[in-house]
Protein backbone atom coordinates (compact mmCIF):
# COMPACT_ATOMS: atom_id res chain seq x y z
CA UNK A 1 0.00 0.00 0.00
CA UNK A 2 1.24 3.43 -1.03
CA UNK A 3 0.86 6.78 2.25
CA UNK A 4 -1.56 9.12 0.54
CA UNK A 5 -0.01 11.80 -0.41
CA UNK A 6 -2.04 15.12 1.62
CA UNK A 7 -1.88 18.40 -1.02
CA UNK A 8 -4.17 19.93 2.16
CA UNK A 9 -3.32 23.71 2.47
CA UNK A 10 -4.03 24.76 6.64
CA UNK A 11 -2.83 27.94 5.56
CA UNK A 12 -5.88 28.79 2.95
CA UNK A 13 -8.65 31.02 4.07
CA UNK A 14 -11.43 27.84 3.00
CA UNK A 15 -9.32 25.99 5.42
CA UNK A 16 -10.08 28.57 8.08
CA UNK A 17 -13.34 29.00 7.61
CA UNK A 18 -14.27 25.29 7.32
CA UNK A 19 -12.26 25.31 10.65
CA UNK A 20 -14.15 28.08 12.53
CA UNK A 21 -17.95 26.50 11.16
CA UNK A 22 -16.60 23.41 12.67
CA UNK A 23 -15.70 24.46 15.97
CA UNK A 24 -18.87 26.58 15.93
CA UNK A 25 -20.88 23.75 15.70
CA UNK A 26 -19.23 21.35 18.29
CA UNK A 27 -19.90 24.12 20.67
CA UNK A 28 -23.38 23.52 20.48
CA UNK A 29 -22.90 19.80 20.59
CA UNK A 30 -20.68 19.82 23.39
CA UNK A 31 -23.55 22.09 25.57
CA UNK A 32 -26.39 20.14 24.58
CA UNK A 33 -24.06 16.99 25.45
CA UNK A 34 -23.79 18.63 28.88
CA UNK A 35 -27.63 19.11 29.59
CA UNK A 36 -27.63 15.04 28.94
CA UNK A 37 -25.01 14.37 31.52
CA UNK A 38 -26.48 16.71 33.79
CA UNK A 39 -30.04 14.33 34.13
CA UNK A 40 -33.35 15.51 34.89
CA UNK A 41 -33.98 16.21 31.61
CA UNK A 42 -36.63 19.85 31.20
CA UNK A 43 -33.64 21.38 30.17
CA UNK A 44 -34.30 23.58 32.73
CA UNK A 45 -30.81 23.85 35.08
CA UNK A 46 -32.20 24.49 38.25
CA UNK A 47 -34.80 21.65 37.90
CA UNK A 48 -32.58 19.20 36.46
CA UNK A 49 -30.12 20.13 39.71
CA UNK A 50 -33.29 19.33 41.86
CA UNK A 51 -34.10 15.95 39.91
CA UNK A 52 -30.47 14.77 40.52
CA UNK A 53 -30.32 16.15 44.36
CA UNK A 54 -33.20 13.89 44.92
CA UNK A 55 -31.99 10.84 43.54
CA UNK A 56 -28.54 11.16 45.06
CA UNK A 57 -30.16 11.99 48.76
CA UNK A 58 -31.76 8.20 48.45
CA UNK A 59 -27.88 6.96 48.01
CA UNK A 60 -28.20 6.38 44.06
CA UNK A 61 -25.95 6.63 41.25
CA UNK A 62 -26.45 8.37 38.38
CA UNK A 63 -26.71 6.20 35.23
CA UNK A 64 -22.93 7.24 33.69
CA UNK A 65 -21.78 6.74 37.26
CA UNK A 66 -23.15 3.50 37.19
CA UNK A 67 -21.89 2.39 33.82
CA UNK A 68 -18.37 3.63 35.13
CA UNK A 69 -18.95 1.00 38.10
CA UNK A 70 -19.66 -1.75 35.38
CA UNK A 71 -17.05 -1.31 32.91
CA UNK A 72 -13.43 -2.63 33.22
CA UNK A 73 -11.18 0.47 34.94
CA UNK A 74 -9.73 2.85 32.18
CA UNK A 75 -11.71 1.33 29.39
CA UNK A 76 -13.95 3.96 26.43
CA UNK A 77 -17.09 3.48 26.18
CA UNK A 78 -18.61 4.30 22.48
CA UNK A 79 -22.02 6.03 23.71
CA UNK A 80 -24.76 5.52 20.72
CA UNK A 81 -27.53 8.54 20.25
CA UNK A 82 -26.65 10.88 23.08
CA UNK A 83 -29.04 13.35 21.87
CA UNK A 84 -31.81 11.32 20.52
CA UNK A 85 -34.91 13.16 20.96
CA UNK A 86 -34.01 16.64 19.60
CA UNK A 87 -35.78 18.73 18.18
CA UNK A 88 -39.01 16.56 19.43
CA UNK A 89 -41.18 16.89 22.56
CA UNK A 90 -39.15 14.07 24.27
CA UNK A 91 -36.01 14.46 26.87
CA UNK A 92 -33.02 15.08 24.94
CA UNK A 93 -31.33 11.73 25.24
CA UNK A 94 -34.37 9.72 26.09
CA UNK A 95 -33.89 9.53 29.76
CA UNK A 96 -31.43 6.07 28.52
CA UNK A 97 -27.81 5.98 28.13
CA UNK A 98 -26.80 3.34 25.56
CA UNK A 99 -23.41 2.53 24.16
CA UNK A 100 -20.29 -0.14 24.16
CA UNK A 101 -18.37 -0.84 26.80
CA UNK A 102 -15.93 -3.73 27.67
CA UNK A 103 -17.03 -5.51 31.11
CA UNK A 104 -14.74 -7.86 32.52
CA UNK A 105 -12.45 -7.76 29.02
CA UNK A 106 -15.89 -8.81 27.15
CA UNK A 107 -17.27 -5.62 24.41
CA UNK A 108 -21.15 -5.33 25.90
CA UNK A 109 -23.68 -3.40 24.66
CA UNK A 110 -25.06 -1.90 27.95
CA UNK A 111 -28.31 0.39 28.35
CA UNK A 112 -29.12 2.07 31.48
CA UNK A 113 -32.72 4.23 32.53
CA UNK A 114 -31.96 7.63 33.55
CA UNK A 115 -34.16 8.00 36.57
CA UNK A 116 -33.47 11.49 37.19
CA UNK A 117 -35.65 11.95 33.93
CA UNK A 118 -39.40 11.28 34.56
CA UNK A 119 -38.07 8.70 36.70
CA UNK A 120 -36.98 6.59 34.04
CA UNK A 121 -40.06 6.16 32.22
CA UNK A 122 -40.16 5.53 28.93
CA UNK A 123 -41.32 7.09 25.97
CA UNK A 124 -40.96 7.30 22.29
CA UNK A 125 -37.60 7.73 21.59
CA UNK A 126 -36.08 5.71 25.03
CA UNK A 127 -38.35 3.24 23.09
CA UNK A 128 -36.50 3.42 20.06
CA UNK A 129 -33.20 4.25 21.31
CA UNK A 130 -33.38 0.68 23.92
CA UNK A 131 -34.78 -1.11 20.58
CA UNK A 132 -31.70 0.09 18.25
CA UNK A 133 -29.11 -0.89 21.60
CA UNK A 134 -30.99 -4.46 21.04
CA UNK A 135 -30.36 -4.74 17.34
CA UNK A 136 -26.38 -3.73 17.96
CA UNK A 137 -26.67 -6.63 20.12
CA UNK A 138 -27.87 -8.92 17.46
CA UNK A 139 -26.26 -7.67 14.67
CA UNK A 140 -22.87 -7.75 16.15
CA UNK A 141 -23.30 -10.89 18.75
CA UNK A 142 -22.72 -8.59 22.09
CA UNK A 143 -23.78 -9.48 25.53
CA UNK A 144 -26.60 -7.01 26.67
CA UNK A 145 -26.60 -5.83 30.14
CA UNK A 146 -29.34 -3.34 31.14
CA UNK A 147 -28.84 -1.12 34.30
CA UNK A 148 -33.01 -0.73 35.02
CA UNK A 149 -34.57 1.91 36.71
CA UNK A 150 -37.81 2.99 35.37
CA UNK A 151 -41.44 4.11 36.21
CA UNK A 152 -42.77 2.37 33.18
CA UNK A 153 -44.41 3.85 30.18
CA UNK A 154 -44.50 7.46 29.90
CA UNK A 155 -48.36 7.29 30.41
CA UNK A 156 -49.41 10.41 28.62
CA UNK A 157 -47.42 8.96 25.61
CA UNK A 158 -48.88 5.54 25.73
CA UNK A 159 -50.60 5.61 21.70
CA UNK A 160 -46.54 5.90 20.71
CA UNK A 161 -44.70 3.63 22.56
CA UNK A 162 -47.25 0.61 23.65
CA UNK A 163 -47.46 -1.45 19.88
CA UNK A 164 -43.26 -0.55 19.08
CA UNK A 165 -42.59 -1.10 22.82
CA UNK A 166 -43.83 -4.62 22.41
CA UNK A 167 -40.98 -5.44 20.67
CA UNK A 168 -38.36 -5.07 23.72
CA UNK A 169 -39.24 -8.12 25.00
CA UNK A 170 -39.50 -9.95 21.78
CA UNK A 171 -35.68 -9.09 21.38
CA UNK A 172 -34.61 -9.78 24.48
CA UNK A 173 -36.04 -13.66 24.34
CA UNK A 174 -34.70 -13.73 20.70
CA UNK A 175 -31.03 -12.46 21.83
CA UNK A 176 -30.98 -15.60 24.13
CA UNK A 177 -32.43 -18.08 21.73
CA UNK A 178 -29.82 -16.68 19.65
CA UNK A 179 -26.86 -17.40 22.20
CA UNK A 180 -26.46 -13.78 22.95
CA UNK A 181 -26.48 -13.16 27.18
CA UNK A 182 -28.72 -10.68 28.59
CA UNK A 183 -28.22 -9.68 31.94
CA UNK A 184 -30.44 -7.13 33.44
CA UNK A 185 -29.08 -5.24 36.78
CA UNK A 186 -32.44 -3.77 38.64
CA UNK A 187 -31.64 -0.66 41.15
CA UNK A 188 -35.30 0.60 41.36
CA UNK A 189 -38.53 0.29 40.00
CA UNK A 190 -39.00 -2.00 36.85
CA UNK A 191 -42.97 -1.86 36.62
CA UNK A 192 -45.71 -3.53 34.15
CA UNK A 193 -44.02 -4.07 31.23
CA UNK A 194 -40.86 -3.06 32.11
CA UNK A 195 -41.05 -6.57 34.63
CA UNK A 196 -40.30 -8.33 31.38
CA UNK A 197 -37.37 -7.06 31.12
CA UNK A 198 -35.66 -8.91 34.28
CA UNK A 199 -38.41 -11.53 33.33
CA UNK A 200 -37.44 -12.86 29.95
CA UNK A 201 -33.24 -11.65 30.90
CA UNK A 202 -30.81 -15.15 31.21
CA UNK A 203 -29.39 -13.51 34.08
CA UNK A 204 -31.12 -11.49 36.62
CA UNK A 205 -29.81 -9.27 39.75
CA UNK A 206 -31.93 -7.35 42.19
CA UNK A 207 -30.96 -4.98 44.62
CA UNK A 208 -32.02 -5.75 48.05
CA UNK A 209 -34.28 -2.68 49.83
CA UNK A 210 -34.56 -0.78 46.21
CA UNK A 211 -35.36 -3.14 43.12
CA UNK A 212 -39.21 -3.14 43.07
CA UNK A 213 -40.29 -5.43 40.07
CA UNK A 214 -43.81 -6.51 39.36
CA UNK A 215 -46.47 -6.13 36.95
CA UNK A 216 -49.39 -4.26 38.67
CA UNK A 217 -48.19 -1.74 41.82
CA UNK A 218 -49.79 -1.73 44.89
CA UNK A 219 -52.45 0.64 43.30
CA UNK A 220 -53.09 -1.44 40.34
CA UNK A 221 -53.40 -4.50 42.93
CA UNK A 222 -56.15 -2.55 44.78
CA UNK A 223 -58.03 -1.19 41.80
CA UNK A 224 -58.05 -4.48 39.92
CA UNK A 225 -58.73 -7.04 42.87
CA UNK A 226 -59.50 -4.88 45.72
CA UNK A 227 -55.95 -6.13 47.48
CA UNK A 228 -53.96 -4.17 49.93
CA UNK A 229 -50.50 -4.97 49.45
CA UNK A 230 -46.98 -3.55 50.58
CA UNK A 231 -44.51 -3.27 47.95
CA UNK A 232 -41.82 -5.93 49.51
CA UNK A 233 -44.58 -8.75 49.50
CA UNK A 234 -45.84 -7.88 46.03
CA UNK A 235 -42.59 -6.81 44.37
CA UNK A 236 -39.09 -6.71 45.88
CA UNK A 237 -36.02 -7.83 45.99
CA UNK A 238 -35.99 -10.14 49.06
CA UNK A 239 -39.16 -11.45 48.23
CA UNK A 240 -38.17 -12.55 44.24
CA UNK A 241 -34.80 -14.26 46.01
CA UNK A 242 -36.58 -16.37 48.32
CA UNK A 243 -40.24 -16.68 47.36
CA UNK A 244 -40.76 -15.90 43.37
CA UNK A 245 -37.36 -17.26 42.14
CA UNK A 246 -37.25 -13.85 39.69
CA UNK A 247 -33.74 -13.18 41.36
CA UNK A 248 -30.80 -14.97 40.67
CA UNK A 249 -28.51 -12.98 42.68
CA UNK A 250 -29.65 -10.27 45.42
CA UNK A 251 -27.13 -8.15 45.78
CA UNK A 252 -27.00 -5.75 48.80
CA UNK A 253 -26.30 -2.07 47.33
CA UNK A 254 -25.68 -0.48 43.76
CA UNK A 255 -21.98 -1.41 43.85
CA UNK A 256 -22.05 -5.09 44.85
CA UNK A 257 -24.86 -5.16 41.98
CA UNK A 258 -22.33 -3.96 39.56
CA UNK A 259 -20.05 -6.49 41.17
CA UNK A 260 -22.12 -9.49 40.15
CA UNK A 261 -22.99 -8.16 37.06
CA UNK A 262 -19.28 -7.92 36.12
CA UNK A 263 -18.43 -11.47 37.72
CA UNK A 264 -21.28 -12.72 35.45
CA UNK A 265 -20.27 -11.62 32.26
CA UNK A 266 -16.74 -12.78 33.36
CA UNK A 267 -17.73 -16.61 33.26
CA UNK A 268 -19.22 -16.31 30.12
CA UNK A 269 -16.27 -17.59 29.12
CA UNK A 270 -16.96 -15.38 25.70
CA UNK A 271 -14.73 -15.36 22.77
CA UNK A 272 -15.12 -13.28 19.27
CA UNK A 273 -16.35 -15.07 16.60
CA UNK A 274 -14.43 -12.59 13.66
CA UNK A 275 -10.93 -12.47 12.92
CA UNK A 276 -8.72 -10.34 15.18
CA UNK A 277 -6.57 -7.65 13.20
CA UNK A 278 -3.93 -8.97 10.70
CA UNK A 279 -1.31 -6.08 11.47
CA UNK A 280 -0.35 -3.98 14.67
CA UNK A 281 -1.56 -0.50 14.44
CA UNK A 282 -0.20 2.33 13.41
CA UNK A 283 -1.01 5.69 13.46
CA UNK A 284 -1.92 8.25 10.54
CA UNK A 285 0.91 10.14 8.93
CA UNK A 286 -1.01 13.34 9.25
CA UNK A 287 -2.47 15.27 12.25
CA UNK A 288 -6.34 14.70 13.39
CA UNK A 289 -6.39 17.97 14.25
CA UNK A 290 -6.28 19.02 10.48
CA UNK A 291 -9.65 16.80 10.09
CA UNK A 292 -11.77 20.40 11.23
CA UNK A 293 -11.15 22.47 8.57
CA UNK A 294 -11.07 19.74 5.51
CA UNK A 295 -15.15 19.06 5.24
CA UNK A 296 -17.18 22.25 3.69
CA UNK A 297 -19.49 24.39 5.89
CA UNK A 298 -21.10 24.49 2.85
CA UNK A 299 -21.88 21.08 1.49
CA UNK A 300 -22.58 22.09 -1.97
CA UNK A 301 -19.16 23.30 -1.73
CA UNK A 302 -16.38 19.85 -2.98
CA UNK A 303 -13.67 18.77 -0.87
CA UNK A 304 -10.96 16.01 -0.79
CA UNK A 305 -12.08 13.09 0.24
CA UNK A 306 -8.59 11.35 0.28
CA UNK A 307 -7.76 14.29 3.20
CA UNK A 308 -10.11 12.37 5.22
CA UNK A 309 -8.93 8.71 4.70
CA UNK A 310 -5.24 9.82 5.23
CA UNK A 311 -6.20 10.76 9.08
CA UNK A 312 -8.33 8.11 9.34
CA UNK A 313 -6.61 4.87 8.26
CA UNK A 314 -3.68 3.60 9.50
CA UNK A 315 -0.11 4.81 8.55
CA UNK A 316 -2.08 6.96 6.02
CA UNK A 317 -2.21 3.66 3.63
CA UNK A 318 -4.72 3.32 1.20
CA UNK A 319 -4.42 0.86 -1.92
CA UNK A 320 -6.74 1.73 -4.14
CA UNK A 321 -8.44 0.06 -6.39
CA UNK A 322 -9.26 1.61 -10.16
CA UNK A 323 -8.18 5.00 -9.42
CA UNK A 324 -8.47 6.59 -13.01
CA UNK A 325 -11.98 5.10 -13.67
CA UNK A 326 -15.00 6.41 -11.90
CA UNK A 327 -12.82 8.95 -10.47
CA UNK A 328 -16.09 10.82 -8.03
CA UNK A 329 -16.04 6.87 -6.06
CA UNK A 330 -13.07 6.33 -4.20
CA UNK A 331 -12.19 2.91 -3.51
CA UNK A 332 -9.83 0.69 -2.23
CA UNK A 333 -8.05 -1.13 0.63
CA UNK A 334 -6.56 -0.29 3.95
CA UNK A 335 -5.90 -1.01 7.86
CA UNK A 336 -7.86 0.12 10.60
CA UNK A 337 -6.52 -0.03 14.10
CA UNK A 338 -4.83 -3.20 12.18
CA UNK A 339 -8.15 -4.35 11.14
CA UNK A 340 -8.25 -4.87 7.21
CA UNK A 341 -11.22 -2.78 5.26
CA UNK A 342 -12.47 -1.76 2.03
CA UNK A 343 -13.33 1.92 1.90
CA UNK A 344 -16.05 3.37 -0.83
CA UNK A 345 -15.85 7.18 -0.52
CA UNK A 346 -17.52 9.99 -2.40
CA UNK A 347 -15.31 12.64 -4.39
CA UNK A 348 -18.70 13.70 -6.19
CA UNK A 349 -21.91 12.82 -7.46
CA UNK A 350 -22.09 9.07 -8.93
CA UNK A 351 -21.71 8.52 -13.13
CA UNK A 352 -22.65 5.14 -14.43
CA UNK A 353 -18.67 3.93 -14.20
CA UNK A 354 -18.68 5.06 -10.59
CA UNK A 355 -21.70 2.83 -10.08
CA UNK A 356 -20.33 0.13 -11.58
CA UNK A 357 -16.78 0.58 -9.49
CA UNK A 358 -18.73 0.23 -6.36
CA UNK A 359 -20.38 -3.03 -7.50
CA UNK A 360 -17.59 -4.86 -8.29
CA UNK A 361 -15.28 -3.30 -5.26
CA UNK A 362 -18.14 -4.43 -2.89
CA UNK A 363 -18.49 -8.16 -4.55
CA UNK A 364 -14.65 -8.14 -3.93
CA UNK A 365 -14.44 -7.55 -0.14
CA UNK A 366 -17.35 -10.36 0.16
CA UNK A 367 -15.12 -12.54 -1.82
CA UNK A 368 -12.75 -11.90 1.03
CA UNK A 369 -14.68 -11.23 4.12
CA UNK A 370 -13.45 -7.84 4.76
CA UNK A 371 -15.42 -4.98 6.34
CA UNK A 372 -16.49 -1.87 4.48
CA UNK A 373 -15.90 1.87 5.57
CA UNK A 374 -18.54 4.08 3.25
CA UNK A 375 -17.54 7.61 3.54
CA UNK A 376 -20.53 9.77 2.38
CA UNK A 377 -20.23 12.93 0.69
CA UNK A 378 -23.03 12.39 -2.42
CA UNK A 379 -25.30 14.58 -4.00
CA UNK A 380 -27.03 11.37 -5.47
CA UNK A 381 -26.54 9.70 -8.98
CA UNK A 382 -26.53 12.16 -12.49
CA UNK A 383 -29.55 12.89 -14.02
CA UNK A 384 -30.57 14.42 -17.66
CA UNK A 385 -31.04 13.05 -21.04
CA UNK A 386 -27.40 11.83 -22.08
CA UNK A 387 -27.00 10.16 -18.71
CA UNK A 388 -30.95 8.02 -18.51
CA UNK A 389 -30.13 6.78 -22.11
CA UNK A 390 -26.59 5.52 -21.01
CA UNK A 391 -27.96 3.46 -18.08
CA UNK A 392 -27.76 5.38 -15.01
CA UNK A 393 -30.66 3.59 -13.60
CA UNK A 394 -29.70 -0.02 -14.46
CA UNK A 395 -26.11 0.74 -13.17
CA UNK A 396 -26.93 2.74 -10.07
CA UNK A 397 -29.32 -0.66 -9.41
CA UNK A 398 -25.78 -2.82 -9.42
CA UNK A 399 -25.00 -0.43 -7.17
CA UNK A 400 -27.76 -0.72 -4.68
CA UNK A 401 -27.89 -4.34 -5.44
CA UNK A 402 -24.41 -5.33 -4.28
CA UNK A 403 -24.96 -2.90 -1.01
CA UNK A 404 -28.76 -5.12 -0.20
CA UNK A 405 -26.70 -7.92 -0.34
CA UNK A 406 -23.52 -7.46 1.07
CA UNK A 407 -23.11 -9.55 4.30
CA UNK A 408 -19.64 -8.11 5.46
CA UNK A 409 -19.98 -5.26 8.30
CA UNK A 410 -20.77 -1.87 7.06
CA UNK A 411 -19.51 0.87 8.66
CA UNK A 412 -20.91 4.30 7.68
CA UNK A 413 -19.44 7.56 8.03
CA UNK A 414 -21.38 11.22 6.65
CA UNK A 415 -18.91 14.31 6.31
CA UNK A 416 -20.88 15.87 4.20
CA UNK A 417 -23.71 15.99 1.77
CA UNK A 418 -26.18 12.56 1.44
CA UNK A 419 -28.62 12.89 -0.77
CA UNK A 420 -31.50 10.50 -2.81
CA UNK A 421 -30.23 7.23 -3.61
CA UNK A 422 -27.02 8.17 -3.48
CA UNK A 423 -27.65 7.85 0.44
CA UNK A 424 -28.50 4.68 -0.16
CA UNK A 425 -25.96 3.32 -2.94
CA UNK A 426 -23.81 4.07 -0.07
CA UNK A 427 -25.18 2.21 2.77
CA UNK A 428 -27.26 4.86 4.38
CA UNK A 429 -29.53 3.69 7.55
CA UNK A 430 -32.05 2.10 5.55
CA UNK A 431 -29.49 -0.83 4.10
CA UNK A 432 -28.38 -1.70 7.93
CA UNK A 433 -25.03 -0.75 8.13
CA UNK A 434 -23.53 -2.11 11.47
CA UNK A 435 -23.53 1.68 12.53
CA UNK A 436 -23.68 5.35 11.17
CA UNK A 437 -21.66 7.85 12.63
CA UNK A 438 -21.89 11.67 11.39
CA UNK A 439 -19.75 15.05 11.49
CA UNK A 440 -21.56 18.07 12.68
CA UNK A 441 -21.62 19.79 8.91
CA UNK A 442 -24.04 16.59 7.45
CA UNK A 443 -26.93 17.59 5.35
CA UNK A 444 -29.56 14.52 4.85
CA UNK A 445 -32.38 14.65 2.38
CA UNK A 446 -34.21 13.84 -1.04
CA UNK A 447 -31.97 16.52 -2.47
CA UNK A 448 -30.75 20.17 -1.50
CA UNK A 449 -33.29 22.92 -0.30
CA UNK A 450 -32.87 24.83 -3.09
CA UNK A 451 -33.18 21.93 -5.46
CA UNK A 452 -36.25 21.06 -3.94
CA UNK A 453 -37.53 24.62 -3.93
CA UNK A 454 -37.29 24.89 -7.48
CA UNK A 455 -38.54 21.45 -8.45
CA UNK A 456 -41.84 22.49 -6.66
CA UNK A 457 -41.71 25.79 -8.25
CA UNK A 458 -41.63 24.38 -11.74
CA UNK A 459 -44.53 22.01 -10.69
CA UNK A 460 -46.15 24.74 -9.74
CA UNK A 461 -46.17 26.45 -12.50
CA UNK A 462 -46.50 23.61 -14.75
CA UNK A 463 -49.72 23.31 -13.09
CA UNK A 464 -50.93 26.72 -13.74
CA UNK A 465 -49.95 26.54 -16.93
CA UNK A 466 -52.19 23.78 -17.81
CA UNK A 467 -55.18 25.34 -16.41
CA UNK A 468 -54.50 28.35 -18.73
CA UNK A 469 -53.50 30.54 -16.16
CA UNK A 470 -50.24 32.69 -16.01
CA UNK A 471 -47.96 31.65 -13.20
CA UNK A 472 -47.05 34.75 -10.75
CA UNK A 473 -43.08 34.31 -9.16
CA UNK A 474 -43.27 37.04 -7.16
CA UNK A 475 -46.29 35.96 -5.25
CA UNK A 476 -45.04 32.31 -5.20
CA UNK A 477 -41.43 33.37 -4.28
CA UNK A 478 -42.40 33.45 -0.36
CA UNK A 479 -43.88 29.67 -0.43
CA UNK A 480 -40.91 28.72 -1.92
CA UNK A 481 -38.50 30.18 0.82
CA UNK A 482 -40.83 28.76 3.68
CA UNK A 483 -40.42 25.38 1.58
CA UNK A 484 -36.63 25.41 1.52
CA UNK A 485 -36.32 26.94 5.12
CA UNK A 486 -38.30 24.16 6.14
CA UNK A 487 -36.26 21.55 3.98
CA UNK A 488 -33.32 23.19 5.62
CA UNK A 489 -34.27 22.65 9.21
CA UNK A 490 -35.07 19.27 8.44
CA UNK A 491 -32.16 18.26 6.59
CA UNK A 492 -29.17 18.81 9.59
CA UNK A 493 -27.07 16.48 11.79
CA UNK A 494 -29.29 17.38 14.74
CA UNK A 495 -32.48 16.98 13.29
CA UNK A 496 -31.23 13.22 12.13
CA UNK A 497 -29.48 12.39 15.29
CA UNK A 498 -32.74 13.56 17.19
CA UNK A 499 -34.58 10.98 15.21
CA UNK A 500 -32.09 8.14 15.76
CA UNK A 501 -31.15 8.27 11.40
CA UNK A 502 -27.63 7.73 12.58
CA UNK A 503 -25.47 6.21 16.14
CA UNK A 504 -24.73 9.59 16.83
CA UNK A 505 -22.82 12.68 15.86
CA UNK A 506 -18.71 12.77 16.19
CA UNK A 507 -15.93 15.34 16.66
CA UNK A 508 -14.00 14.80 13.03
CA UNK A 509 -10.91 14.31 15.64
CA UNK A 510 -12.91 11.72 17.02
CA UNK A 511 -12.99 9.72 13.78
CA UNK A 512 -10.45 7.23 13.98
CA UNK A 513 -11.03 6.09 17.69
CA UNK A 514 -14.90 5.98 17.06
CA UNK A 515 -14.75 3.22 13.83
CA UNK A 516 -12.25 1.60 15.85
CA UNK A 517 -14.36 0.93 18.61
CA UNK A 518 -17.00 0.35 16.37
CA UNK A 519 -14.78 -2.13 14.08
CA UNK A 520 -13.96 -3.94 17.34
CA UNK A 521 -17.35 -4.87 18.16
CA UNK A 522 -18.26 -6.27 15.01
CA UNK A 523 -15.94 -8.21 15.18
CA UNK A 524 -17.38 -10.25 17.83
CA UNK A 525 -19.79 -11.73 15.22
CA UNK A 526 -18.74 -13.58 12.19
CA UNK A 527 -17.25 -11.86 9.41
CA UNK A 528 -18.48 -13.75 6.54
CA UNK A 529 -19.56 -12.10 2.45
CA UNK A 530 -22.09 -13.20 0.49
CA UNK A 531 -21.65 -14.37 -3.29
CA UNK A 532 -26.22 -14.18 -3.66
CA UNK A 533 -27.05 -11.16 -5.33
CA UNK A 534 -30.08 -9.98 -6.94
CA UNK A 535 -30.65 -10.22 -10.76
CA UNK A 536 -27.51 -7.83 -11.95
CA UNK A 537 -29.65 -5.84 -14.80
CA UNK A 538 -27.00 -5.58 -17.74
Amino acid sequence: MSRIASRLDVRATSYAANRAAMLAALAELDALQARVVRGGGSGDAAKDVASVAKLRSRGKLLPRERIGLLLDRGSPFLELSPLAGWGTDDPLGGGLVTGIGRVSGVECVVSANDPTVKGGAQGPTSVAKGLRAMEVARANRLPLVSLTESAGADLPKQAEIFVPGGASFKNLTRLSAAGVPTITLVFGSSTAGGAYVPGMSDYVVLQKDAARVYLGGPPLVKMAIDEDADEESLGGAEMHARVSGLADYLAVDEPDALRIGRDIVGHLNWRKQGPGPSRASVEPAYDAEELLGIASADVRVPFEVREVIARVVDGSELEEFKPLYGTTLVTGWAHLDGHPIGILANNGILFSEEAEKGAQFIQLCERHDVPILFVQNVTGFMVGTRYEQGGIIKDGAKLINAVSNSTVPHLTLMVGASYGAGNYGMSGRAYDPRFVFTWPNHRIAVMGPRQLGGVLAIVARQRTEAAGGTFDEAAFAPMREAFEAQVEEQSTALYATGRLWDDGIIDPRDTRTVLSLALSAVHSAPVQGSSSYGVFRM
